[in-house]
């Protein structure tokens, strides 16, 4: 075996050049792969690859390699050079039957010491600068992938993570006690290639166990779904999700209604008392398409200040309320755990703010969420959303007119 050297040599800045391996036949995806290459499918008039790459563009990235071989012509014809999406593209074409490992060691000489290593088939917008903290943060480690905790169990576990490192690598999925899956968003050292043999062979199925064996591969765990042109059944979610339809996240107590008193809980329909200019706010909302989701803490269901049932009567009148304006808000979730219990919904933890992600296919990196309280700040933060803290004297009206328009 291979031994890389056991120190960490991150360069202080994010890199800059990202690695995209799209040469494979994307024989799960036929028969639409018969006559482009899978990158290239086409979603609201744009193909997956050019949504990648924008990503890509936006994170800082100034460079893009694509590792391409099958039907590599139309990814380079309509690419190009990068300059009409104002990113250097590079090739290197092999091969249409090399695995991933030839791939990358026949491009070795065009790669930076430290690069971001993608593949063409998923997509999620995690913030890469936050990654690469992470992995600077993590001693001797050479590579970073990027984890979904899979906690709604969309896909099947690959791997474990523990103290920040990944502890089981299994490509199969057949042993135990997995939790979380590669999504093949990863931060790599370019001397981690010398772990692969001058073979035929698939990388991360050879390099990452190796990687594992020495604790040298980090994990930044996203719980931001990713989405996917892997499969024909993933297409029509993927489509969901690149569509952007607008939506927005609002925080209820002193955004949406006038807030009770500390440690006091608005415990039935006639003490729900709306904010001037809450209900306009909704209303102009919805008149320009945007979905409308409130994220709301009520640990008075835990401290025995009201019920579930006494809590979903105050949401009816406020539905009731908006209905005479011709609206409805789009979903409530609500956290009705106390203080002290842990649980990843309650604010400022983010759990809330994932499970509206996943229930309404939204990219949370282009989402506000408009609080009143710091805690909300954190959690949309913590989520990777725009945040918007509304100010003593404010109404939500103005904010939305503010933020929004």
């Amino acid at each position: 075996m291979v031994h890389l050297r056991n120190t960490n040599k991150n360069p202080a800045k994010k890199p800059t050049q990202a690695v995209i391996l799209a040469g494979g036949r994307g024989q799960r995806l036929h028969p639409i792969t018969e006559k482009i290459p899978k990158p290239m499918v086409l979603f609201h008039g744009k193909p997956f690859l050019e949504y990648m790459i924008e990503y890509l563009k936006k994170e800082g990235f100034t460079e893009v390699i694509l590792l391409v071989g099958y039907l590599h012509e139309k990814i380079t014809s309509y690419f190009g050079d990068g300059s009409k999406f104002g990113i250097n593209i590079k090739y290197s074409i092999t091969d249409i039957n090399n695995e991933t490992g030839p791939r990358l060691e026949a491009a070795r000489s065009m790669l930076d010491p430290v690069f971001f290593l993608t593949y063409c088939d998923n997509y999620c917008p995690i913030n890469t600068q936050k990654a690469w903290e992470h992995f600077c943060s993590q001693e001797n480690t050479l590579a970073q992938i990027t984890v979904y905790s899979n906690i709604d169990k969309f896909t099947r576990d690959n791997l474990r993570v523990e103290n920040g490192l990944v502890s089981t690598y299994d490509k199969s999925r057949s042993q135990d006690n997995l939790s979380g899956v590669d999504i093949g968003f990863s931060f790599m050292h370019l001397e981690v290639l010398d772990l692969m043999p001058n073979e035929n062979l698939n990388f991360e199925k050879i390099v990452y166990p190796k990687l594992v064996q020495e604790k040298k591969m980090a994990a930044y765990v996203t719980h931001h779904r990713y989405y996917s042109v892997g499969s024909l059944e993933r297409l029509p979610v993927t489509e969901l999700f690149l569509k952007r339809d607008p939506i927005i996240l609002l925080d209820r107590d002193g955004v949406l209604n006038k807030r009770m008193a500390k440690g006091e809980y608005v415990t039935s329909p006639d003490e729900f008392q709306w904010l001037s200019g809450s209900i306009e706010a909704i209303t102009l909302l919805k008149s320009k398409g945007y979905r409308v989701v409130v994220i709301t803490n009520q640990a008075g269901i835990a401290r025995g200040a009201l019920t579930k049932e006494e809590l979903d009567a105050i949401h009816q009148k406020m539905q009731n309320d908006l209905q005479s304006s011709g609206v409805q808000i789009d979903k409530i979730y609500y956290c009705p755990h106390g203080w002290n219990e842990d649980c990843f919904c309650r604010k400022p933890k983010p759990g809330m703010l994932f499970q509206a992600q996943r229930d309404f296919c939204f990219d949370l990196s282009r989402t506000y969420f408009i609080g009143d309280d710091e805690r909300d700040v954190e959690a949309g933060e913590a989520a990777g959303c725009k945040t918007r803290l509304l100010k003593e004297g404010e109404s939500l009206l103005s904010v939305v007119k503010e933020v929004i328009f």
